[in-house]
């Protein structure tokens, strides 16, 4: 069963992530944002998919013991149709219960679209656009998909290509799999502040801290 996101984190990771930040911030004139969520969706999705392929095996196993063996079933219609029903909705609790099952069941192409989905709204809520010049970033981290998405503000797409993320979205994701979320992260911030000031994202004089350092957390 999916942990709640606030779980994963304890003061001191939540420490050592925002004095990442900052010194990643040190560097650059970017505004970093991380930002964990347990799930981006509840994947009713993928629950019913269990549930109707566990239901139909069922009846399937039946039809196969009364069409081709001699065995026999003390089961009238009614009854086999009840396990079936039962079978079904054992199907839909297995991926409320067992991440594995729901990613399976969910499917990569559905939890893409939802978790860039949910990163696009942690964007806005966070006002990670709210910056002098468009030097946001969220680190967007949802634990269920293990994915990690990086999105930046029109100053930092200016510099950095989207490419150019995928040593940090495999830092962190590396972290998530390792049962180690907030080692990952911490990696993946520092490794934020050296790619962006490579690329020239270079801090101003009169730098101001324009949006929290501190870790943001959603749970669904």
């Amino acid at each position: 069963m999916q942990l709640p996101v606030s779980s994963l984190f304890s003061a001191a990771d939540r420490e050592n992530i925002a004095v990442a930040v900052r010194n990643a911030e040190h560097k650059t004139s970017g505004e970093i944002v991380p930002y964990v969520v347990g799930q981006s969706d509840s994947y009713e999705e993928a629950e019913w998919r269990c549930g109707s392929l566990l239901g139909a095996a069922a009846l399937a196993t039946f039809s196969i013991i009364f069409s081709y063996t001699a065995i026999w079933l003390p089961l009238s219609v009614a009854e086999l149709v009840i396990t079936a029903l039962l079978a079904g909705a054992l199907g839909v609790l297995l991926p409320k219960i067992f991440a594995p099952l729901k990613r399976l069941f969910a499917g990569e192409a559905l939890m893409q679209r939802r978790v860039a989905q949910r990163a696009a709204e942690a964007f806005v809520s966070e006002e990670v656009f709210k910056t002098r010049d468009r030097t946001g970033i969220l680190i967007f981290l949802s634990i269920l998909e293990h994915k990690v998405l990086v999105l930046g503000d029109s100053g930092i797409n200016a510099k950095v290509k989207p490419d150019e993320w995928q040593d940090i979205v495999k830092r962190i994701v590396t972290g998530i799999r390792s049962g180690k979320p907030a080692e990952g992260l911490i990696d993946g911030i520092t490794q934020c502040g050296t790619l962006l000031q490579k690329h020239g994202v270079a801090i101003r004089q009169d730098d101001t801290d324009e949006l929290p350092d501190t870790l943001r957390t959603g749970d669904k």
